[in-house]
């Protein structure tokens, strides 16, 4: 007996097989309006605030220059 999920978007039955390329959604278009939710954050991942853990401005400033000495890298029409 295969197993049938409920899909995210329109809560369809979805065959949880190798003939369902879009499971856990029914279709493209469901894939595509959740991805769209999740770009527009409205869903999100949440964790509690740990206050605890704060980095300092050396570690953030280190971060900073990491970040964009990897975007250096990239070519000139990467953001294009």
């Amino acid at each position: 007996m295969p197993t049938i999920v409920a899909c995210p978007t329109c809560q369809a039955d979805v065959i949880w097989s190798d003939r369902s390329p879009y499971r856990p959604f029914c279709s493209k278009r469901c894939q595509l309006i959740d991805l769209g939710e999740w770009s527009m954050e409205n869903h999100k991942i949440s964790s509690a605030l740990n206050t605890e853990h704060t980095l300092s401005e050396e570690d953030k400033q280190r971060l900073i220059e990491e970040a964009e000495a990897m975007l250096a890298k990239n070519q000139d029409d990467f953001f294009q």
